[in-house]
């Protein structure tokens, strides 16, 4: 994956992770930030974000921002975390304010919410800064932080009792997982990962992580290997739900493809320690993979439909038609349908027209289509 780093014209005013701000007045001042969208979306355009109105999918207001962003939920139900050229910058998505607050952090990666707890990871550090979301108030909240052994393009979790699972590598080589206690003493470790990419939690708070050959699993203290049917099986997405046993994960095989388009998704089993195939017909990009309000697998295709699964029985339940077949781009960083899921709605961008539709996935039908001024690429709530 290609990664561009771009030296914004702005100044952009940083702040130090590890600061003590006083985290009960800055939660006071966030509850009293006037609110202009009560319930926001944000997508993000060539040089700037958008803040959309859930409800009416209107465009609230439009922040320039020069340069490739990305967003992410911050996990407190007002904030997204922006990535910048130089760090995680904080966008009150609420108030419709991009704040001068910024998480210093150079070739700022994955953003992982769980367990009431926001983690943040630093490609170019190996930094990992965690935080409550609930404290981003006018100032940024106190993190605590860890270092991995060596900078590389990574991801963190942080679980309930305190134990945090990183990935392991250098900027040449990523190889698997350790896990460190409450205290940050490694616990265990896991080597038999090459190409380590993404995480996402299962039931019972059970970790997957992709690998270019299967996935790792953690759970009650346990790593375990779960091998792909081919000798190069690369799950580098993933996409699970607190209630159920099953992740959805994307699935490629072909190491030397400058772009492989798969048409095949993974479904993997944390109870049994199973993967299964299953065959679309269709392709897909990373930007396409969702769950529904009761675990349904989702999957944005090329060819234009919602793609509703029952991961149990690995069967395409539905098929919602939204739109037109479209090809996706060599270049990662640009625009392609994205899928955003929010209760029982999924919201699905087009950046060919400019449009951003609201689906109900229970009964297919679309609820809501919006024009929008500029192209939307990335998409996301609070």
């Amino acid at each position: 994956m290609k990664r561009l780093l771009l030296a914004l014209p702005i100044t952009l005013a940083l702040a130090s992770c590890g600061g003590g701000s006083d985290t009960k007045t800055s939660t006071a001042a966030a509850a009293k930030a006037p609110v202009k969208v009560a319930d926001p979306l944000v997508t993000t355009y060539e040089g700037g974000l958008q803040i959309l109105d859930r409800a009416t999918l209107k465009v609230v207001h439009d922040i320039p921002l020069p340069g490739f962003n990305r967003v992410n939920a911050a996990g407190d139900g007002r904030h997204v975390l922006v990535s910048t050229a130089t760090g995680f910058r904080v966008l009150d998505a609420a108030g419709a304010t991009l704040r001068a607050e910024e998480f210093a952090a150079p070739k700022p990666g994955h953003v992982v919410r769980h367990a009431g707890r926001t983690v943040l990871f630093s490609d170019g550090t190996g930094k990992i800064m965690t935080f409550d979301p609930r404290e981003l108030g006018t100032a940024l909240p106190k993190v605590t932080t860890h270092t991995s052994e060596h900078p590389h393009h990574g991801v963190a979790i942080q679980l309930k009792n305190g134990e945090l699972v990183s990935t392991l590598g250098t900027e040449d080589k990523r190889t698997g997982i350790r896990v460190l206690n409450p205290q940050g003493t490694e616990i265990t470790r896991n080597e038999q990962c090459p190409g380590v990419h993404g995480e996402t939690t299962a039931k019972d708070e059970t970790v997957v992580i992709g690998c270019e050959n299967g996935v790792l699993i953690y759970a009650d203290g346990k790593i375990t290997k779960v091998a792909s049917p081919d000798e190069y099986g690369r799950i580098g997405n993933q996409a699970g739900h607190e209630e159920s046993p099953i992740v959805l994960g994307d699935y490629k095989t072909d190491p030397d493809a400058e772009l492989e388009r798969p048409e095949r998704i993974s479904l993997i089993d944390t109870t049994t320690n199973q993967l299964r195939l299953l065959d679309l017909g269709a392709s897909y990009t990373f930007r396409s993979l969702g769950r529904g309000p009761h675990g349904e697998a989702l999957v944005l295709g090329t060819d234009g439909a919602l793609r509703v699964i029952d991961p149990e029985k690995a069967k395409v339940t539905k098929t919602i038609k939204l739109l037109a077949p479209w090809k996706e781009p060599t270049d990662w960083q640009d625009a392609r349908p994205a899928l955003h899921v929010r209760d029982h709605t999924a919201y699905v961008t087009d950046p060919s027209t400019k449009r951003l539709h609201a689906v109900n996935i229970e009964t297919g039908k679309i609820e809501a289509t919006a024009d929008l001024p500029q192209a939307p690429n990335e998409i996301t709530g609070t």
